[in-house]
């Protein structure tokens, strides 16, 4: 039997891509999810989704910015499904442009999305983990932490802060009552380039999504890899990434 069947598991960014597909994949193995993002709309949608073939799903208003909005979706989760075993970080945003631009508020809104969002995450779902004797963090990182590019300096700094504070949570937690996964993924096709101002940029970023980008179904097979371990067993790292791509 798949030891997803009966976790909880919470993820931010859950109203497309690769935290909806996480959602869908997880519900379809037995896991019970709660959905965070912006969009309710959407987020209802998908929960409907999964609710009629037989699933279950609830939804939370999140903007990953604002730790109150986490916290209650860790909140729903406890108080509803009874406890919190997964906690998947997967909001981010990519204000990507050269560092000459001086695009400050890109910058700044990098960082308050994918690395504020994930340490709003780990303060939100840490103390019910320490409380429960179990938890398991799973984050979307970046392969742009892994090789610098031009054009990506602020987003790939955002990702390998990351990389660095959970790192640091697995060395802080080595008594095997909290797991941490960082999963890297390389072209995938979803909406992020959306977030990309310059059009010739997102227009390229596009492009290569297109051509050969991963489904998000990939990553989030991967994640419940991850999830689907032994409890003395750590993932502590997956980079995931199209064959084709350099």
């Amino acid at each position: 039997m798949s030891l997803i069947s009966s976790k909880v598991v919470a993820i931010t960014g859950a109203s497309s891509g690769i935290g909806e597909a996480t959602a869908r994949v997880l519900a379809r193995r037995g896991a019970s999810v709660v959905l965070g993002a912006r969009r309710t709309d959407r987020l209802e949608q998908i929960a409907d989704d999964i609710r009629d073939t037989g699933g279950t799903a609830a939804t939370c208003a999140v903007d990953v910015t604002r730790l109150d909005d986490v916290q209650r979706l860790v909140e729903r989760a406890v108080s509803e499904l009874g406890r919190l075993d997964v906690f998947v970080s997967n909001a981010g945003i990519s204000k990507i442009g050269p560092l000459s631009d001086l695009d400050v508020a890109g910058w700044s809104a990098m960082i308050d999305v994918n690395l504020r969002g994930v340490l709003h995450g780990i303060a939100a779902a840490l103390p019910v983990f320490q409380r429960q004797g179990h938890g398991h963090f799973v984050t979307t990182v970046s392969v742009a932490g892994l090789r610098i590019t031009p054009g990506m300096g602020v987003y790939a700094a955002t990702k390998n802060a990351v990389r660095t504070v959970l790192e640091t949570l697995r060395l802080e937690s080595t008594d095997g009552a909290v797991r941490t996964t960082s999963i890297s993924p390389g072209f995938v096709s979803t909406e992020l380039d959306g977030t990309i101002d310059d059009p010739a940029l997102r227009a390229e970023i596009r492009r290569n999504m297109d051509d050969f980008g991963l489904a998000p179904d990939g990553v989030a097979e991967a994640i419940a890899f991850a999830i689907d371990q032994p409890a003395e067993v750590e993932i502590g790292d997956l980079t995931i990434r199209p064959t084709v791509q350099g």
